[in-house]
């Protein structure tokens, strides 16, 4: 039943192209939206941490500048670099000063501290508490002093409370940054500055970098320690934490599937000058497809509504289908058999009726086709008659000049045999069907003979000169593109000359071309004619208006060399024209060279 029916195989064939493209729409969509928000999540969640450590970095930065700020005050350095000497009131009110004056110039620095280690005591400041002097640091700060002191950056920022968003206490510190004061230019530890700094502004910019609802944000320091959570259940005992502080690069992205997660992890670190932290983010693959899947969803439904309409519409169509093909399949069958005389049926406007009407007129071409057929046969055969008639008639012609040219010689007038002989080179030449293509010096020849009839008939009001290199003789070329050139100085540029006629030809080869060039003395033509005459060239239905020649040239260049020759037109800047000819010196008609000859 399915071989034999046209509508059924109508209907399986339009369900295959329908379903396979359909399916493979929406795996192709699917995978490159996957890919594709893949892409683009990672794109835009890098220059989200990049700008996010750029904020982060000022930040640092503009709190070291406050402990930095400390060496522009000559009395604060002399009280840091003998701090255990009586001094007065003024100098103390002057340390409190600077102090409160630390602790007040930013928001988020809940207290101030400077240590001197070696006399075991400090200075301390909050927001709660006034300026306080004190002995005992604690070992936990030395062990962090000495961390600062081996930083080549003189500084070391210590996590002191992990900040989690759903348990964010504002109040507590959330790191400390402590600074070794050395006495410059000396490497001598003068004390240490320690900076307790609350969490408002790292929570800040953190919320800033994260999308709450469908990501994960951690900031974690140099050593793993957690700064910053979005998720109160993550500890810094994870697997992935290990591998993102164990990333060589600075930002980069991981395709983690363990644990509990399963997504992409991607991260950005601050410079070692600003805690070396580590911004990271999380974002689990069924987030980072959602909208792939609702796509892949959309599609299967479109694929589903459109298999049924392809259904319905193929019923339709097959039945408008099969009654005109058998009408048409009955022509046809006509056609074969030999009955040329097939009468078009009425149908309907759509394709099939077109197809119906252009098969009938198809016909109707093929019968004059076959009857012009017939008279071209005849007309073939008469001009096969003509031609064995006009091949009489140059052997004639060459066999008068001959007999004229030995007279010549007879009666010791070899002058006349000499121009006998050139015209009949000329008339030769000029007259042999058998080739198209000449190799050069044969078209050199041709010209010589030319240029000597017209030597001979303007004597000494004629010079010519001709110049061919030896390594372009045999280069071939079309045949007579030379004369027409020629010809057209004597046309329109020997009356208008000053002086004798002077017309020039030199054969060259410039890399992988062959250049000819022909001048003349004569007066040129206008610039504004020479822009018509190339128009007329160049565009070859455009009708040619003289210069006949020129175009004759030109179109058989274009023939032979397919675009790949020149002609150029350009007066002189003295006097006179110059035509210059550019073709390859091998081309395509080298290998084909039988489609022009014969």
């Amino acid at each position: 039943m399915l071989k034999g029916s046209i509508r059924n195989k109508l209907i399986f064939l339009l369900m295959i192209t329908t379903i396979l493209p359909f399916g493979s729409s929406i795996i192709v969509t699917y995978l490159y939206t996957k890919d594709s928000m893949e892409d683009q999540v990672v794109k835009e969640s890098s220059n989200l941490l990049y700008q996010g450590k750029v904020n982060l970095e000022g930040y640092i930065g503009e709190l070291n500048d406050l402990s930095l700020s400390l060496y522009n005050n000559p009395d604060f350095i002399n009280y840091m670099k003998s701090p255990d000497k009586d001094h007065g009131y003024l100098t103390i009110g002057m340390v409190k000063n600077v102090m409160q004056t630390i602790l007040y110039t930013g928001d988020t620095i809940n207290g101030v501290k400077i240590s001197f280690l070696e006399e075991d005591r400090f200075i301390s400041a909050t927001r709660r508490t006034n300026v306080v002097f004190s002995r005992g640091i604690p070992e936990e700060d030395e062990v962090s002093f000495l961390k600062a002191a081996q930083s080549p950056f003189n500084m070391y920022i210590e996590p002191a409370y992990s900040q989690q968003e759903e348990k964010i206490r504002r109040s507590k510190e959330i790191v400390t940054i402590h600074r070794a004061f050395r006495n410059i230019p000396d490497n001598d530890v003068l004390a240490y500055i320690s900076l307790d700094i609350a969490p408002d502004k790292v929570i800040d910019l953190s919320r800033n970098m994260y999308n709450s609802e469908s990501e994960e944000f951690y900031v974690l320091s140099p050593h793993g320690d957690m700064i910053y959570s979005s998720d109160a259940e993550i500890s810094d005992k994870q697997q992935w934490i290990q591998e993102v502080i164990g990333e060589e690069k600075e930002a980069g992205t991981i395709e983690w599937k363990r644990d509990d997660f399963n997504g992409v992890i991607m991260y950005d670190r601050l410079s070692p000058s600003a805690g070396g932290w580590f911004l990271v983010k999380r974002v689990a693959y069924a987030d980072l497809y959602e909208s792939a899947f609702n796509v892949a969803k959309i599609n299967i439904l479109f694929g589903v509504i459109g298999l049924g309409l392809v259904v319905l519409a193929t019923l339709f169509v097959s039945f408008r289908i099969t009654s005109p093909i058998r009408g048409l399949l009955k022509s046809i069958q006509q056609v074969e058999s030999g009955n040329m005389q097939v009468k078009a049926e009425t149908y309907s406007e759509d394709e099939i009726g077109v197809l119906s009407r252009r098969f009938h007129q198809m016909v109707d071409r093929i019968n004059h086709l076959i009857n012009r057929e017939y008279k071209l046969e005849l007309e073939n055969r008469t001009s096969q008659l003509k031609m064995l008639q006009s091949q009489i008639n140059p052997h004639f012609l060459y066999n008068a000049l001959q007999s004229i040219g030995t007279l010549g010689l007879k009666n010791h007038v070899p002058h006349i045999y000499s121009l006998v002989t050139h015209l009949s080179k000329i008339m030769r030449y000029g007259m042999d069907m058998q080739e198209d293509v000449v190799p050069l010096h044969k078209e050199i020849t041709y010209a010589t003979a030319y240029l000597l009839l017209q030597k001979e008939r303007f004597g000494d009001q004629l010079r010519y000169d001709i110049l061919v290199h030896e390594d372009v003789k045999e280069v071939a070329v079309p045949k007579m593109i030379l004369q027409p050139i020629i010809e057209n100085y004597f046309k329109h540029g020997f009356d208008v000359r000053n002086g004798a006629g002077v017309i020039t030809l030199n054969c060259r080869r410039e890399e992988d071309q062959l250049i000819i060039i022909v001048k003349d003395n004569g007066g040129g033509i206008p610039e504004k004619r020479i822009e018509e005459i190339e128009k007329q060239l160049y565009n070859p239905s455009k009708k040619t208006e003289g210069h006949i020649g020129l175009k004759n040239v030109y179109v058989r260049l274009d023939l032979y060399y397919g675009g790949k020759a020149a002609l150029l037109l350009k007066n002189l800047d003295e006097e006179g024209f110059m035509v210059r000819i550019e073709v390859p010196l091998q081309w395509e008609g080298d290998a084909d060279e039988s489609h022009h000859r014969g």
